[in-house]
């Protein structure tokens, strides 16, 4: 028995006999439970290994009957036969049959339980799967594109032209080359759906992948192969998924790739778009030569600042600017209303929108340049909807969705009348800023404060409107006499300008004029004239200059109920370019210098006088005045005492 000393000791001690052989009866029952759990498990070891053994040799025994009798043949021979027949029918180009057939060499001489083997055969199926052949010739046309892009979206007259016209010269041209287009606009403007109205009009296969956030090259150009896991890169998966060499990629958010010490994706992706190099795109993990110069590039930004110069030089920008109300009714009538009510199980017999509902939820609940938030917002309609009907299914249908039930549903208007921007005090000015997420309006607010002419700038400005703010200071100053402005005011006057969100950080030159026009409007102590928007570059000498983005600008002043705006003369052309629909109802002030701004901006400033300068300036005059009197009065005396 496993008996310890220890336990074996107290038997030795125990004199009476009963219970000497009690206690050695417990240690015998252990161990005789121990042993026939032992042999439990030694039993059940013993199944299992001849259960293995017994199927082991029987499919041994299948696999020599198969083998007489012809029925199959090795799994590695099959594969490479395979893999033999399908490169037999591809015309690779010179360096690719090299490489394929030293492969195929290595994969032949491998035993199929190594890992080499798997790596080798992944990357022999992956260059089988490529389209080596030369495509067929395009057969498209022009008037079913028109028509896939007419009914896909609303209104994009231009867009559509200049789609159209590039459909055209590619057809006429019959140049299978392919081309590489940008898309640019805020977001929720139906950049991405563009793409894939193009690639139905070409009758092409279609790829889409983002590389927003992306700092890592090797998810464009692949990975070595002697990485664990290494896949080739988006290009090539993309070539392999489509099975065609001329495809439609579109790449989305490529204004916001990124850098890291992996590597530069822009670089990389110059790179597959440069018409120069792109006819021998070399992956890394393929490491051999492949055409990509026959797939058509559509790419989508925001904006173009962030994408590399090198980069947007090889693109045919489009841009697609944001949209008015009416065509975010017609859009939501047309389009967003019946996907929404597809989406969640509703038909128009059980749910009714007005055309004034619908302008409502896009003036008060998404007012934006695109209409994402305005889908959002008939998404959440309809799953309430949806939940009243299940749970009341008496309900008397349809339901018609008015102001009470849009409240219930979505809430408070997130934008209200009372919070239409305006500037009605002295110091404040209304400005028109472009940015990525489309046309805004921009208030810039001027207080002084008793100092010695300094100016402080709040708001998050970057450097350009750091300087558009000194260069407004430098000219209203400079031209204080000939503006009837007292010059002592600077000097007993300390200037603070802030544009409002202070979280949100701003650039550009565009405000120029609008800071100008806010600081005479603090100097002079008047009001700008009412609904009143600006917007244009300023000199040092008071020309007004050209900006960008007029038609995002002029679409959010619509928003923001303003109907005059100033835009420097050189925007002319942009201005006739704009539809009627968006220039309805505003009246457009073209300027040359800020003079002129400020004849429209202050009707009556010819009438003010200087005496109708704000007080601080005037008093502080007549006492430096009284105080040098004073100090010339004491002089004299002195001078006549010593005489």
């Amino acid at each position: 028995l496993n008996v310890q000393r220890k336990e074996q000791q107290a038997i030795l001690e125990t004199l009476e006999g009963q219970k000497r052989i009690e206690k050695v009866l417990v240690f015998i029952k252990n161990e005789q439970n121990i042993a026939q759990v032992q042999a439990k498990i030694q039993a059940r070891v013993n199944q299992k290994i001849e259960k293995n053994q017994r199927d082991y040799f029987l499919r041994e025994e299948l696999k020599s009957i198969q083998q007489e009798l012809g029925l199959t043949t090795n799994p590695k021979v099959e594969l490479i036969n395979r893999l033999k027949a399908k490169f037999k029918a591809l015309p690779l180009p010179a360096e690719a049959q090299e490489t394929v057939e030293r492969e195929m060499s290595r994969l032949e001489a491998m035993d199929p339980s190594s890992p080499e083997y798997s790596i080798a055969r992944t990357y022999l199926e992956i260059i089988s799967d490529l389209p080596w052949k030369d495509p067929k010739a395009e057969n498209f046309s022009i008037n079913s594109a028109r028509k896939i892009l007419e009914k896909d979206h609303y209104g994009m007259k231009d867009v559509k032209d200049r789609i159209l016209e590039f459909l055209a010269v590619r057809k006429k041209k019959q140049d299978t080359k392919g081309s590489i287009i940008c898309l640019v606009g805020p977001p929720g403007v139906g950049k991405t759906s563009v793409g894939v109205s193009i690639a139905r009009s070409l009758k092409k296969e279609y790829f889409r992948f983002s590389v927003g956030g992306m700092n890592d090259e090797s998810e464009i150009k692949g990975h070595r192969r002697t990485y664990i896991g290494a896949m080739p890169g988006k290009i090539i998966q993309g070539l392999r998924i489509t099975k065609s060499k001329n495809p439609v990629f579109l790449i989305d958010e490529i204004d916001k790739m990124g850098v890291s010490y992996q590597g530069d994706p822009a670089s990389a992706l110059l790179e597959v778009l440069d018409p120069e190099q792109n006819t021998a795109f070399r992956d890394t993990y393929l490491d051999i030569p492949f055409d990509v110069s026959q797939v058509l590039f559509i790419v989508t930004a925001n904006t173009l600042e962030t994408i590399p110069r090198p980069l947007l030089d090889r693109m045919e920008i489009i841009q697609l600017s944001g949209y008015t109300s009416e065509e975010k009714l017609a859009i939501g009538k047309k389009y967003l209303v019946p996907k929404s009510l597809e989406k969640h199980g509703l038909s128009k017999e059980e749910i009714k929108y007005t055309p004034t509902i619908l302008r409502k939820i896009a003036d008060e609940y998404a007012r934006e340049a695109g209409v994402r938030n305005f889908e959002k917002s008939l998404h959440k309609i309809n799953r309430k909807v949806a939940l009243k009907l299940v749970e009341n299914p008496e309900t008397k249908l349809p339901i018609t969705i008015d102001d009470a039930l849009l409240y219930e549903f979505l809430g408070q208007p997130v934008f209200v009348e009372d919070e239409i921007v305006t500037a009605d005090r002295p110091g404040m000015a209304v400005g028109l800023a472009w940015t990525s997420m489309g046309g805004d309006t921009l208030i810039i607010e001027a207080q002084n404060t008793p100092g010695k002419g300094e100016i402080k700038l709040t708001g998050q400005l970057g450097d350009v409107m750091q300087e558009s703010a000194s260069i407004a200071y430098t000219w209203v100053k400079s031209h204080a006499s000939e503006r009837n402005i007292n010059p002592t005011w600077f000097e007993q006057n300390a200037i603070h300008l802030h544009v409002p969100e202070g979280a949100t950080p701003k650039d550009g030159p565009s405000a120029g004029i609008t800071m100008t026009v806010a600081l005479y409007s603090l100097v002079t102590n008047q009001v700008i004239a009412p609904n009143l928007a600006m917007t244009g570059e300023l000199t040092l000498k008071g020309k007004v200059m050209p900006i960008g983005g007029l038609k995002e600008k002029v679409l959010a002043a619509r928003r923001n109920k303003i109907d005059s705006i100033i835009i420097p003369q050189y925007n002319k052309r942009d201005l006739d370019k704009l539809d009627e629909t968006v220039t309805k109802g505003i009246t457009f002030h073209l300027v040359g210098t800020i003079e002129e701004v400020l004849a429209i901006a202050f009707p009556k400033d010819k009438e003010r006088k200087l005496e109708s300068m704000p007080n601080t300036a005037v008093q502080g005059d007549v006492t430096q005045i009284a105080s040098i009197s004073a100090a010339v009065a004491q002089a004299v005396k002195e001078a006549l005492r010593e005489r």
